[in-house]
């Protein structure tokens, strides 16, 4: 989001919080993390990594991490969820009120999708449900928690769901069922929870409506420039339009095309002959001679979309897992 990783965003939110002690769950994923973040000392943090042998739950990490954490109360944040407000006066409220949980709780039209809260006419969290198909509220639960040392415990004592996993709502229900106290704090700010290609993409927006116009590049004089627009040191604009809000990485080549808003081009990206607008684009990529507009796309590292020349005309793709292409 912005040209920088959403973990970046979750790291940099805990540690505006006081939190400089930061684990990290790890899978097969783990070389790019450790590469990405390093020990943590670009985010002012000590990172330590915790491997997690296959995606067991939310419940399963937090045991995983017991060593780690010791007797500390701590924040469990899901690194694929961004909170534009941050969780600073969130954290002093755990920190002065000391319950043994603390969630937070934000109001969606599709609760049927996320783990969802049941309250009381106090606002007292009474049940949680994973994903219910009838779900009893439109509360949600933002993937922030914060526990003491209790959440271990619930967390052995809990059976794996129906899909084989140890849920964290389980385990914060058995902490209601025990009677420990449990609390629940509604956010009523802008949160993401950046699991789809729509989401990523509201997420990048937003983001990219509070940066400041800086030009570090090189822009022609027939090129031209609107609105909120950040270009990265040797980045070179030939006879192109840009309208901001927009992000441009490094090193990146853009000529006779246009980039509209909400677009984050991430370093050493090329974009030739073509346009795109409201995309993210990583590192590498290259966009040559289109003859359509790109919008409301993700487009990963090292790819190279072109027009083809030849006859006859066809389309031709290699395409990774998981993918969606409409042409």
């Amino acid at each position: 989001m912005a040209n920088q990783p959403i973990l970046f965003h979750a790291i940099q939110a805990v540690r505006a919080a006081g939190i400089t002690e930061v684990g990290i769950v790890v899978g097969d994923t783990q070389a790019e993390i450790r590469a990405a973040v390093g020990d943590g000392s670009t985010f002012g943090v000590r990172a330590t990594y915790l491997p997690q042998d296959a995606p067991r739950g939310l419940a399963h990490a937090v045991l995983i991490a017991e060593d780690f954490i010791g007797d500390d109360p701590f924040v469990m944040y899901l690194g694929d969820n961004c909170i534009r407000d941050g969780i600073v006066p969130l954290v002093e409220e755990f920190r002065r009120e000391r319950p043994n949980c603390q969630i937070l709780l934000a109001r969606v039209p599709n609760p049927s999708q996320f783990g969802v809260a049941e309250l009381d006419a106090q606002n007292r969290v009474i049940g949680l449900e994973e994903k219910p198909r009838q779900p009893k509220s439109n509360y949600a639960l933002v993937g922030v928690y914060m526990f003491d040392r209790t959440i271990f415990t619930a967390a052995r004592a809990i059976q794996p769901s129906g899909r084989g996993e140890l849920e964290i709502t389980d385990a914060i229900q058995h902490l209601i069922d025990q009677k420990f106290d449990v609390r629940s704090h509604i956010i009523t700010g802008w949160w993401k929870d950046t699991g789809k290609l729509e989401d990523m993409l509201e997420a990048n927006r937003m983001m990219l409506s509070d940066i400041v116009r800086e030009i570090r590049g090189e822009v022609d004089a027939e090129s031209r420039i609107e609105g909120q627009v950040v270009i990265g040191a040797g980045t070179t604009v030939v006879r192109s339009v840009l309208r901001g809000p927009l992000i441009i990485g490094e090193r990146c080549r853009i000529v006779d095309s246009y980039v509209g808003p909400f677009t984050a081009l991430s370093d050493e990206v090329t974009l030739q002959g073509s346009e795109i607008e409201h995309s993210i684009v990583l590192q590498r990529s290259q966009i040559i001679d289109l003859e359509t507009r790109v919008e409301s796309s993700l487009i990963g590292k090292d790819v190279r979309i072109t027009r083809g020349r030849g006859r006859p005309r066809a389309s031709r793709f290699m395409i990774g897992d998981s993918s969606e292409v409409e042409v």
